[in-house]
C-alpha cells in the first residue's frame, strides 16, 4: 500500500474475500541521505494513511525499509544515465527491481501473492501453437500475460512491462475491471480516509514540492556547455548540463525569435543541438535501437522476431501516450530495432520502450539509439 486511493480501495477489495491479507508499505526513499533529518518528509504522511486505512479493515500492515535496494538497483544507474544526457524511466526499474524483485523475494511462503493498485492486468495463457508442441499442447502450463486494464486512460502496464515472469505470476491487479471514477467513487461509499487523497505525480524520490534540476544537482555537479542551433551550427547559448533537458523539452533560449526545442545531445562534445519550432523534422525519429531487452516470457519471444521482416506490433515509449504501429526485429548483436509505421516526436535515449500485440504486453529495454531521416 502506498497510502493512495487505489492502494486504498485495493485492500477494502481484497478484504471483502477469504483472502489472509496483511498491507506491506515500502520505504524506498531515506531523506536522511539527503538533509540528515526525516523532519518534514512525505513518506511519513504516506504511512499514516496507510495505517488508518488498515485500522478501519481490520488487517496488519508492516513499513518495509528498502531504500538500500532502490539505491543501489535503482537509483545510481539511473543518475549513470542522466549523467550522459540519456532521459531514464526510474519507475518502470523500480517496480523490476524492488516492488516485484526485493520484496517478492520476501515473500517466503509459496502460496503468497502480491496485491497492488496498478491498473494493469493479469491472463493464462498456453504459447502459441507450434510444430513442435501440437501433439502435446494441451499438456502445456499456462503462462501470466501481462495485459492492459479496462481504464486505458489510467494505464499502467508501462510501468509493469519489466517486471519477470515469476513475479508477475504472483501478482495481483483487483483494480483491472474498473475505471478510475469508479475507484473513487468506492472510496467514498466506504467511507476510506483516503477517498479525497489527490494523486501523487512525479518520480517517487524527488516528490511534487522540488525542481527536478535542483533535486539533480546535488548528485551530479554542474558541466557547462553549448547550445547550438542545428540548422546552421551557431552556438546561441549556454546550459549547465546535458540531464537539464531531455528531447523535445523548449530550451528557452533568449533572445531568438522563435522557440528552440532540444533535437540531440552529443556527450563527447557535451553540446545540446536545437530547431526552431516543435514540429521540426529533426525532432522526428524513424526508427530506434533498444538494448537490454527483457521479455516477460524471456525463454518464448516471438518466433518472427528473427526474421528479415521481423513482426508487427504496437510500441509505448512513454506513460500516457497512445500505443503506434511498429515493426520488430532483432538485430545480429543482440539489440532490438524498431520501426515507426509512422515518424515519432521526441524520443529520447535512455528511454523505455515497451512493446504489445494488442493489448497483451510482451517486454522492454532500453533505447539507445534513435534515427531520423533528417539531415542538416
Amino acid at each position: 500500500m502506498s497510502g493512495g486511493v487505489d492502494s486504498s480501495v485495493t485492500a477494502k477489495l481484497l478484504a471483502e474475500q477469504d483472502f489472509d491479507l496483511s498491507a506491506i508499505f515500502m520505504r524506498n526513499w531515506d531523506t536522511r541521505d539527503e538533509s540528515g533529518s526525516d523532519h518534514g518528509c512525505e513518506w511519513k504522511k504516506d504511512w499514516e494513511d496507510v495505517q488508518r486505512v488498515c485500522r478501519m479493515l481490520s488487517i496488519p500492515c508492516e513499513m518495509v525499509d528498502l531504500s538500500r535496494e532502490y539505491w543501489t538497483r535503482v537509483f545510481e544507474p539511473a543518475l549513470a544515465l542522466w549523467e550522459t544526457g540519456d532521459t531514464p524511466n526510474p519507475d518502470i526499474w523500480c517496480n523490476r527491481e524492488v516492488k516485484f524483485g526485493a520484496l517478492v523475494d520476501r515473500l517466503t511462503q509459496k502460496d503468497a501473492w502480491l496485491a497492488t493498485g496498478h491498473y494493469a492486468n493479469k491472463t493464462w495463457a498456453r504459447p502459441p501453437l507450434s510444430h513442435s508442441n501440437i501433439f502435446a499442447y494441451d499438456k502445456i502450463p499456462t503462462r501470466p500475460q501481462l495485459r492492459r486494464p479496462a481504464d486505458r486512460t489510467k494505464d499502467q502496464t508501462y510501468y509493469l512491462a519489466a517486471i519477470p515472469e515469476t513475479s508477475l505470476a504472483r501478482a495481483l491487479f483487483p483494480l483491472a475491471p474498473y475505471k478510475k471514477t469508479e475507484v473513487r467513487e468506492m472510496a467514498h461509499n466506504w467511507n476510506l480516509p483516503t477517498a479525497s487523497r489527490e494523486e501523487s505525480m512525479g518520480i517517487c524520490f524527488v516528490g511534487e514540492k522540488r525542481r527536478f534540476d535542483d533535486f539533480i544537482s546535488q548528485y551530479i555537479p554542474p558541466k557547462p556547455g553549448p547550445i547550438i542551433d542545428l540548422t546552421n551550427g551557431r552556438t546561441i547559448g549556454r546550459h549547465q548540463g546535458l540531464y537539464t533537458f531531455t528531447i523535445g523539452q523548449n530550451a528557452r533560449v533568449k533572445g531568438m525569435h522563435q522557440k528552440m526545442f532540444i533535437a540531440r545531445k552529443d556527450a563527447s562534445k557535451n553540446a545540446l543541438y536545437v530547431v526552431p519550432g516543435s514540429n521540426h523534422p529533426a525532432l522526428y525519429s524513424s526508427s530506434i535501437v533498444v538494448d537490454k531487452w527483457k521479455w516477460i516470457w524471456e525463454d518464448a519471444p516471438p518466433s518472427e522476431i528473427d526474421t528479415p521482416k521481423g513482426f508487427l506490433a504496437q510500441v509505448q515509449y512513454r506513460h500516457r501516450m497512445l500505443d503506434v504501429p511498429c515493426r520488430v526485429h532483432r538485430q545480429d548483436d543482440g539489440t532490438i530495432r524498431i520501426d515507426f509505421r509512422d515518424p515519432q516526436n521526441s524520443v529520447a535515449t535512455g528511454q523505455v520502450a515497451a512493446i504489445w500485440k494488442r493489448d497483451w504486453c510482451l517486454g522492454c529495454g532500453i533505447i539507445s539509439q534513435t534515427h531520423s531521416s533528417w539531415e542538416p
